[in-house]
């Protein structure tokens, strides 16, 4: 799944790892139950809904998508410690070379996992990452049945509202 990526974004958001329906497609979130997309609209990022195929509309608004683990499974819970421990070395190595202002990680099981930080709750972080501030949201998966629409919708303003603010 090739990323979504230019230097110098707002915010890279850095999904878990693409599902095998988004890889098939070659869009990021594309499964139809996935709820990025409508929480990117509903927390102002975007002005309109768009459609996974819209994707690249991201990039000339300042933002950008990648993944811990570029690797395509049907569940993000079948991927191993090492695999998102990996999968985070990685990504700092391209966030260093990419310096985006923020990187927002969608999924908190991913980033205390890859980044070894058990204690982390969701919003901003006290580390960064390659020098960049971070920032944790919830699994925008259909999957994630703990946060509905609303929630994500809020803690995702959050964000856009810290970004806007203080330049993140």
């Amino acid at each position: 799944m090739p990323d979504l990526i230019a230097p110098g974004l707002k915010v890279l958001f850095c999904g878990i790892n693409p599902s095998v329906y988004s890889a098939v497609v070659g869009h990021h979130f594309a499964r139809p139950g996935n709820r990025f997309w409508p929480a990117l609209h509903a927390s102002g990022f975007t002005d309109r809904l768009l459609a996974p195929s819209e994707q690249e509309a991201l990039l000339t608004l300042g933002y950008g998508i990648t993944n811990v683990v570029d690797q395509a499974t049907v569940s993000a819970d079948v991927l191993t410690a090492e695999e998102l421990a990996a999968g985070g070395r990685q990504l700092e190595a391209k966030v260093r070379r990419y310096r985006p202002r923020c990187v927002a990680v969608l999924g908190i099981g991913a980033w205390r996992t890859a980044f070894g930080h058990p204690q982390a709750s969701l919003g901003a972080q006290p580390w960064t990452l390659g020098g960049t501030r971070v920032w944790v949201l919830p699994n925008p998966s259909g999957l994630n049945a703990h946060y509905r629409p609303g929630d994500l919708a809020r803690l995702f303003r959050e964000l856009r509202l810290a970004v806007e603010s203080a330049g993140a």
